[in-house]
């Protein structure tokens, strides 16, 4: 397995982490008859020699020791070294168009494929599993892969590997069209009894990607059916036990995964296959959170979230759905119906009698303690909030009320709108009792000031002034703690008068366009903050430039004379500068002539500015008529564009939504 490993000078080839001189130990330990060591050195060869994707000169030269290694039988856990050769080789859908080490790493991976033809038929299933779709990848004859896979499927006795088989046979089509009427007659074939209710989900999914036409007509109903016929099939099985010795990545995201993964996996595929059949795949879905068993609807709660954050759509119906599971005696699916409704805001309203009732029963609930760092508000709590609804505010209180004071207790408020205002006296009462010198002076203020600013208690000015001229020079955070103070005083206008001389005196420092805009907002005169931010607009720094363009917008005709200077940034600048200095001089010129096609080219390049140009048209009224076909068109969209590309961002189905509702603003409309 090893022979020619010592001739490598690896101490001269690199991987993420500098010298690769510890790639051998990684390579030996790889066949280690210890399983928690095998794991160890998984988790280096991914962690380091395989970082996030890359391929490295150390990456190629274990190419030739992972093909011995994976062709062993005495080698335990081959299936994971199958995997790797394959991401190393680029499996994923993108590698084709690389260049440079991943081509070669490609080629080598390409040269070995006949290991992997033999490993299709290998003794241990997870080998078999791992190499069905090693095969289609990298053997480059379609007819051997295709009677390959005819052949596996038709002696393989195993679930598993029959589902790889089938995956194989999707893939194969995408791979080779021209190619493709044999894989698809395979899995019409899958797709209908007499094969198993799993199999046929798997061909389902396959289909649903590559040939839609040959779908059932029912394909919701006789997916939830296959579903549930399933689950009365599947054993119950008990959680694999961690492997004492080391807490590895390997083993994190072992006892990560899903208590039922195949069938996580079965309907991920098909609901990622199915992609803007939005109607199909909100029916799909409610039926997978009905199915009795509570395995199915954890599965169905957790793909939940990339139909919401990817499509627009009315959701009340799984929405309410994914609230039921709140009172499930099983805390994983409770849990996992908490996150995903946290993350919906405002749209998560059709549960949250659901979610009242949860908080109301467990007190326990209301504040997640975490082992480092300040506790949070809890789940339960937090997504009652974000919804808007009233019964959190008595809750709040009690929190608000407590020693501690959550981090993000602050940030909820602004969704409860005027019914949060009997808060106002308590956040106020708590701002003025923190000590000026605390060490915590930063997480504390965080809370407290955005809180004062969204419920706009002008009676906390006095206190808020307190900390902005009391704040040591040497504290934590100190930059940050002061512009949160601007930022509330200037939420005020004339009735922080008494802010004024402090804001004048922050003009020259690093909070210059934050004092500048407060004292626009307090003060009123064009004359004492123009040479702040007609200078900060020549800044170096992008941010400081386009933080100034933003302020000079607010001012309006009053900051005529920085138009010389906004308008080569509409040009020259980034596309957030370019943004931010086109609104300003359309609300300054209120002529929207000159930047009409620069708003059009930034909405274009970067869909996050959306919000703040359609904020602009707005503003302009009438005057913005030329931009509402940008509006109309976003307003017509089924997809969110804001999604953040991978994983789940917590905010993007909330940023989407106030994007709909400022471009309903900017035509006027209701909705």
């Amino acid at each position: 397995m090893f022979t020619g490993i010592n001739e490598v000078d690896w101490a001269a080839l690199r991987h993420a982490y500098g010298s690769a001189e510890d790639v051998p130990g990684m390579l030996r330990g790889l066949a280690s008859a210890d399983p928690a060591e095998r794991d160890t050195a998984l988790d280096g060869m991914y962690g380091a020699v395989h970082h996030q994707g890359d391929v490295y000169d150390s990456t190629l030269a274990c190419v030739p020791f992972l093909f011995a290694l994976a062709g062993r039988e005495e080698v335990p856990d081959r299936g994971g070294i199958v995997e790797l050769l394959v991401s190393i080789g680029g499996g994923d859908d993108g590698a084709d168009i690389r260049s440079g080490a991943y081509a070669t790493a490609r080629a080598e991976v390409r040269a070995g494929a006949q290991v992997f033809v033999r490993l299709a038929g290998d003794a241990e299933a997870g080998v078999r599993s791992a190499a069905a779709g090693a095969v289609v990848r990298f053997l480059d004859e379609p007819a051997r892969v295709l009677g390959l896979l005819r052949e596996r499927i038709t002696v393989e006795r195993d679930d598993g590997v029959l589902l790889a088989l089938t995956e194989g046979l999707g893939l194969f089509v995408r791979r080779h069209p021209g190619q493709a009427a044999g894989a698809l007659d395979l899995l019409t074939t899958q797709s209908a009894s007499p094969y198993g209710p799993g199999l046929r989900i798997a061909a389902l999914g396959q289909l649903a990607g590559c040939a839609p036409d040959r779908l059932p007509a029912d394909l919701v109903g006789t997916v939830v059916r296959l579903l549930r016929d399933r689950s009365e099939r599947r054993p119950v099985t008990p959680a694999e036990p961690d492997r004492p010795g080391t807490d590895t990545l390997v083993g994190r995201l072992r006892r990560l995964r899903p208590s039922d993964e195949e069938g996580s996996q079965l309907l991920r595929t098909l609901h990622t296959a199915l992609g803007g059949r939005v109607g199909d795949r909100i029916g799909l879905l409610c039926g997978q959170l009905t199915c009795p068993d509570p395995v199915d609807r954890c599965n169905a709660v957790w793909m939940s979230t990339g139909l919401f954050r990817e499509w627009r759509a009315d959701y009340t119906e799984p929405v309410a759905l994914i609230g039921a599971q709140l009172g499930a005696e099983e805390d994983r699916l409770r849990d996992a119906a908490v996150t995903v409704l946290t993350d919906l805001f405002e749209l998560a309203a059709p549960a949250a009698d659901q979610l009242d009732t949860l908080v109301t029963s467990r007190p326990d609930l209301w504040v997640r303690q975490w082992t480092r760092g300040a506790p949070t508000l809890g789940g339960p709590l937090k997504a009652l909030a974000r919804t808007g609804d009233p019964r959190a505010v008595p809750v709040l209180a009690e929190v608000l009320a407590g020693p501690v004071v959550p981090d993000d207790l602050g940030q909820v408020i602004a969704h409860l709108g005027r019914a949060a205002a009997p808060l106002a006296p308590a956040f106020r009462h708590r701002l003025g009792g923190i000590p000026l010198d605390s060490p915590d002076l930063h997480e504390r203020t965080l809370a407290l000031l955005p809180a004062l600013r969204m419920l706009h208690d002008r009676e906390c000015v006095p206190g808020v002034l307190r900390l902005l001229l009391g704040i040591p020079e040497e504290a934590r955070l100190r930059d940050a703690v002061v512009a949160n103070a601007i930022r509330t005083l200037g939420e005020f206008g004339s009735a922080a008068y008494e802010a004024v001389p402090a804001l004048r005196g922050l003009l020259e420092g690093d909070s210059a366009v934050a004092a500048a805009d407060a004292l626009w907002s307090v003060e009123g005169e064009a004359d004492a903050v123009l040479p702040v931010l007609l200078r900060e607009l020549t800044d170096r720094a992008p941010h400081r430039r386009r933080a100034a363009a933003d302020v000079l917008g607010r001012l309006g005709p009053a900051a005529r004379p920085a138009l010389p200077g906004l308008r080569p940034l509409t040009e020259s600048g980034t596309v957030w500068e370019r943004m931010s200095a086109a609104c300003a001089v359309w609300r300054i010129t209120e002529a929207p002539d000159s930047v009409v096609p620069v708003l059009r080219s930034v909405w274009a390049e970067n869909p996050h500015t959306r919000a703040a140009i359609a904020e602009c048209i707005a503003a302009m009224g009438p005057e913005g008529t030329p931009l509402h076909d940008l509006p109309r068109a976003e307003l017509a969209s089924a997809r969110r564009h804001q999604a953040s590309s991978g994983g789940y961002g917590s905010h993007d189905v909330f940023a989407d939504e106030q994007l709909l509702r400022v471009c309903r603003d900017a035509l006027g409309v209701g909705g």
